[in-house]
């Protein structure tokens, strides 16, 4: 691991940055910061944000691509904030089903297809209207195989670098 202060940009938009590299089976990750005082925010810190970063890029993917916010139905002011908060409202309720999934199949959420369960979804309809179960959240869990909400590993996949630091940021003993 590396913490350098570096310069970046040319004569007026010349400024001083943290550049963080960290050497992660055999491949190195570089993070840049303008915070300077690695007391303030320190190494770990910065890895686990930028960590973090990525979950808001998946959050809209999912928003704009599975739940349709791609597009507005109406340009009408009222219509376009209307349809912002049902997309945000069902994309929260989504995320909250798969973590239940995820909690009552032992595993961690990231093992866990969000697309699947929404999908899914449909099929635990029919299922209540036929009788058959009344609780989402058991019988995404009994089908999950089925129904395909857990994430297949890639052949050659690696773990994200450094998965544990972001532990770090809500680890109580250690503020």
């Amino acid at each position: 691991m590396h913490d350098y202060l570096v310069w970046i940009g040319k004569d007026e938009t010349r400024q001083q940055v943290r550049l963080i590299e960290i050497l992660y089976r055999g491949k190195w990750y570089r993070y840049m910061t303008n915070e300077l005082d690695d007391k303030k925010l320190p190494t770990a810190y910065v890895v686990a944000l930028y960590w973090q970063r990525w979950r808001i890029e998946d959050a809209y993917n999912i928003i704009k691509r599975l739940l349709g916010l791609a597009y507005f139905w109406c340009g009408a002011q009222n219509a376009v904030e209307m349809q912002l908060w049902a997309t945000w409202l069902l994309y929260v309720v989504l995320i909250d089903q798969t973590d239940a999934v995820a909690e009552a199949l032992h595993k961690s959420f990231a093992a866990i297809s969000i697309e699947m369960v929404h999908r899914s979804l449909y099929f635990f309809t029919n299922a209540r209207q036929r009788g058959e179960t009344n609780d989402v959240v058991a019988y995404l869990a009994v089908e999950a195989k089925f129904l395909g909400l857990l994430k297949s590993k890639h052949k050659g996949e690696k773990p994200s670098p450094l998965m544990f630091i972001p532990m770090l940021l809500t680890d109580i003993s250690n503020p």
